[in-house]
C-alpha cells in the first residue's frame, strides 16, 4: 500500500495529483489511474491507496466517531432548555446591547436555543439568522418570534460547520452557546470566517471560578473524560484564554460582567431546576441514576452546598462574562 504518510494542505499539489477540497472524505485519482482516498485532519488532509488505515489514521477517524457521539448527546440533553429561557431573556438584551447592534446589519446568532438573542437583534431593526444544533430549541424559537411577531431566518446546524458563506455578517454574537462547542479553535474559526473584516464578534460565557462555571466542572467530575480535544466550556469564562483564542484575528478586545439573579426557593430547588433543563446535568442523572445511585447522591450533596455559596433572598447569584471584539 502506498501512503502519503504526511498530511497536506487543501490544494496544495502533490505527487501526480492536486487534491480538492471534501467535506469528510473523497475520492480522487492519480494521473495513472489509481484511486486514492482522502481522510481529513482537523484543517488538513492525508491521502491512502486503498487499504488498511494506517494506526494513526485509524485513530483519527475513531476521534471523530466520538466527537459525532458527543455531540449527539449534548443535542438531545439541550431539547429541555426551554424554560431556562425566562433566565437567559435580560442578559441577552444587555449582550445585543454591547454588541452594539443597528439597524439594517446582517447579524449571526450561534447557539441560539430559544432565540432570546436573536428576536432582540430582530427587534433593533437587524436582518437576523439563529443557527442552533437541537431542533426542539428552534421550535420554540420560531414560536417566539411568531408571537412577536419577527422575522428571524432559523437553521438547524453546528458551529463547527457553519453553513454560511464567508463575511456573510456583520455581527457574530452567542450567548451560553458556542462556548459548548468540543473543540474551541474549530468553533471560534468558523465564527470568525463567516464575519465581515471590520465585523463585530461578541459573546457571554460563564466564568469557571463563579457558580455556574464551577457547578458544570462539578458535573465534568462525576462523568467519564470527553473525546480527545474537547475542552471545558467554561474556559470560555478565562479572559486569558479569550485573549489567546483569538489571538491576532481581532482588535479591540472588550471585557465585562454583568449578573443573573436567578429566583429559586432553595439551592435544592435550584439544582432540580438544571436536572429538567441543562444538557449536562441531564445526561449525568440519566447515567448515574442506571449506574451508580449512590454517585448521583453524592453529586446532588455536592451540588447543594456549591449552590448554597451564591444563594440569597431566594436568588441564585450567576455572574457572566462579555466579550466583543472586532475582526481584522
Amino acid at each position: 500500500m502506498l501512503i502519503y504518510a504526511r498530511p497536506f494542505e487543501v490544494n496544495q499539489i502533490v505527487p501526480r495529483r492536486v487534491i480538492s477540497q471534501s467535506e469528510t472524505e473523497g475520492q480522487s485519482r492519480f494521473g495513472d489511474g489509481f484511486n486514492c482516498r482522502m481522510i481529513w485532519f482537523g484543517a488538513s488532509l492525508t491521502a491512502v491507496v486503498p487499504g488498511a488505515l494506517t494506526e494513526p489514521m485509524a485513530k483519527g477517524r475513531k476521534n471523530m466517531d466520538s466527537l459525532e457521539a458527543y455531540k449527539s448527546a449534548q443535542k438531545q440533553g439541550w431539547a429541555h432548555f426551554a424554560p431556562l429561557e425566562m433566565f437567559t431573556t435580560p442578559p441577552a438584551a444587555r449582550l445585543v446591547k454591547f454588541a452594539g447592534v443597528r439597524a439594517g446589519q446582517q447579524v449571526l446568532d450561534v447557539g441560539c436555543g430559544t432565540g432570546v438573542v436573536a428576536i432582540t437583534a430582530a427587534r433593533m431593526g437587524a436582518k437576523v439568522t439563529g443557527i442552533d444544533l437541537t431542533a426542539e430549541l428552534l421550535e420554540r424559537a420560531r414560536e417566539n418570534s411568531r408571537i412577536a411577531a419577527l422575522q428571524v431566518d432559523w437553521q438547524e446546524g453546528d458551529v463547527e460547520k457553519l453553513p454560511f458563506g464567508d463575511g456573510a455578517f456583520d455581527v457574530v454574537l452567542s450567548q451560553f452557546g458556542h462556548m459548548f462547542a468540543p473543540r474551541p479553535s474549530v468553533a471560534l474559526a468558523e465564527m470568525l470566517r463567516v464575519l465581515k473584516p471590520g465585523g463585530t464578534i461578541a459573546f457571554a460565557t460563564w466564568p469557571p471560578e463563579l457558580f455556574t462555571g464551577r457547578m458544570f466542572r462539578l458535573v465534568a467530575s462525576y462523568m467519564p473524560p470527553p473525546p480527545p480535544g474537547v475542552s471545558p466550556p467554561p474556559q470560555w469564562g478565562d479572559q486569558n484564554i479569550v485573549r489567546e483564542r483569538l489571538g491576532n484575528a481581532v482588535s479591540d478586545i472588550t471585557f465585562e460582567r454583568d449578573t443573573i439573579r436567578a429566583p429559586a426557593l432553595s439551592p435544592q430547588h435550584s439544582r432540580l431546576m438544571f436536572e429538567r433543563t441543562a444538557g449536562p446535568v441531564i445526561n449525568l442523572v440519566k447515567t448515574l441514576s442506571a449506574n451508580d445511585p449512590a454517585k448521583l447522591t453524592a453529586f446532588r450533596a455536592e451540588y447543594d452546598k456549591l449552590a448554597a455559596e451564591f444563594f440569597g433572598d431566594n436568588v441564585i447569584q450567576q455572574e457572566y462574562l462579555l466579550t466583543r471584539a472586532a475582526k481584522i
